[in-house]
């Protein structure tokens, strides 16, 4: 039977975990992420599909099924997996989408690497992921394309099935013209997204950004033009935008440019934090730390996210304030995204050794600056160290979204707590009373942790009320609902699914 909605996402929709010689299939750890939430459309249509990888010795004659049958809490749906040689993963992910379109994506052209990019490659596995998808959809069926790793496959869809309905989300930044276009594949990618019905980015600058760099190599026609929502142009924010381009025209067909940012399972996230198990831990870590103020910072290991800037500015805190020595301590979550890349290998060197010399400088027997923890930490007692941390320091150079900030404010039923928020984080658009910083500066940095350690009651309960409201307002399911209500037209049966995402 053939799929009424097809994902395509380069991760698989579980966790495979072998239990006496058989595999079996479980959800993914984190209950928070973006996977339960697509998966979560399976059960509102006739029939799902979903598109993945999985690694093979031998392509032609993989010692897996390519297609299996899944039967979970979100539905029945099918998932074909395209074997894929180590040589083709390292080529296609750890290479061209890593080394070459990220530093992009994120500004950083002084890291971008072109020589090793074999593009063949990425066009080899992007047309195999387009066959699968086009082999699993229903006429008319609606299939989603996610990230920029499979920039090419709306392209090669829009050749092998014209009936259907494309749409392509972003999670990551996307640059302006003069950052994208170093690429040298950046007509074949632009040609590509204009080829979908509905591209879909978390904030109005990454649209406009998309457009900027269309104008640039291609002749488009901007159609439409709207203001931007009132909840997502937060004047503290670098990123905002006070209109955004929701239409295009490109050889005769339209594009929908939809700005809809990913949100968090609002309900889920409170009653994890109102439990008993959360409250019994939450007494544990503020017994641990005692008069101690808890700042909390978390994130992937990757240059992106700042955090060697940040251990910096904690150091100077440190110097600069001895009042607040033995006052202050600091849980640095920087978990590796990706092993083996000797880029985040490096970084993670970094920041063990400035961590190891501010505990070295400034740590007595009784109190240690920092705890620098290197391994995911199990998110129902992340929930409880956000319930416990005085103070959440977001501080990403880049960053598409940041869900991180977002969980911190959601599990403080307590409404209590100082969110420190980079600018740069598309979430900074939305949540306009968290204390703004900016990473780029000594002065920003320095001057924003204080001023949030030494809040007072009243305004860190208003603060972190209004970022409550805003972070339930634009929840998870407003995004799941935004993005498919974007079709319109000949698919209300998909469209009346999203209404009640679960």
């Amino acid at each position: 039977m053939s799929s009424n909605l097809v994902i395509v996402y380069h991760r698989q929709p579980y966790e495979e975990v072998e239990v006496d010689g058989k595999i079996e299939y479980r959800e993914n750890k984190s209950p928070n992420g973006i996977v339960p939430t697509l998966k979560s459309f399976f059960g509102r249509v006739d029939k799902g599909a979903w598109i993945a990888w999985k690694q093979a010795d031998d392509p032609a004659n993989p010692d897996f099924e390519q297609v299996i049958e899944i039967d979970d809490q979100h539905g029945a749906y099918t998932v074909s997996r395209l074997p894929l040689t180590a040589e083709q993963v390292q080529s296609f992910y750890h290479v061209s989408s890593k080394e070459a379109f990220w530093p992009i994506l994120h500004g950083f052209k002084e890291r971008y690497n072109y020589d090793p990019v074999d593009w063949p490659t990425f066009r080899e596995v992007n047309w195999a992921f387009a066959e699968a998808a086009a082999a699993e959809a229903a006429p008319g069926a609606v299939i989603w394309v996610h990230d920029y790793n499979l920039w090419l496959v709306p392209g090669y869809l829009r050749t092998l099935r014209p009936d259907v309905k494309i749409s392509f989300f972003h999670h990551t930044p996307f640059p302006n013209a003069d950052i994208f276009n170093v690429l040298p594949w950046r007509k074949e990618i632009l040609e590509s997204l204009l080829c979908c019905d509905v591209v879909g980015f978390h904030i109005p600058r990454y649209a406009n950004n998309f457009v900027s760099a269309a104008r640039s190599l291609l002749d488009v026609e901007t159609l439409q033009r709207e203001k931007v929502k009132p909840e997502m142009k937060a004047e503290t924010s670098a990123l905002s935008e006070q209109s955004v381009v929701t239409e295009l025209g490109y050889e005769g067909r339209k594009i929908r440019l939809q700005s809809s940012p990913v949100g968090v399972d609002v309900d889920y996230i409170e009653t994890l934090s109102q439990s008993d198990a959360t409250a019994a831990k939450v007494e544990q870590i503020k017994q641990e730390i005692g008069d101690a103020q808890l700042i909390l910072s978390v994130g992937r290991t990757d240059y992106t996210k700042g955090g060697i800037e940040q251990l910096a500015s904690y150091e100077r805190l440190l110097e600069n304030r001895p009042d607040l020595r033995g006052k202050v301590r600091l849980m640095h979550v920087s978990v590796a995204a990706n092993s083996n890349m000797t880029a985040y290998e490096e970084i993670q060197q970094d920041l063990e050794q400035m961590a190891g010399r501010i505990n070295g400088r400034y740590g007595s027997f009784d109190w240690q600056p920092i705890a620098l923890i290197s391994r995911p930490v199990p998110f129902d007692q992340l929930v409880a160290y956000y319930r416990a941390a005085d103070v959440a320091w977001i501080t990403p150079l880049a960053d598409g979204m940041n869900l991180v900030c977002k969980e911190y404010c959601a599990a403080r039923t307590d409404e209590d707590g100082v969110l420190v928020l980079s600018e740069f984080a598309g979430a900074a658009v939305e949540l306009a009373t968290a204390v703004p910083t900016n990473p780029f500066s000594h002065k920003s940095m320095d001057g924003a942790i204080e001023y949030a350690l030494d809040l007072p009651k009243d305004e860190r309960r208003g603060r972190m009320r209004l970022n409550r409201e805003m972070v339930r307002k634009l929840d998870i399911r407003n995004w799941a609902e935004d993005q498919m209500q974007a079709f319109g037209g000949d698919q209300g049966a998909v469209i009346a699914f999203s209404r009640e995402v679960a």
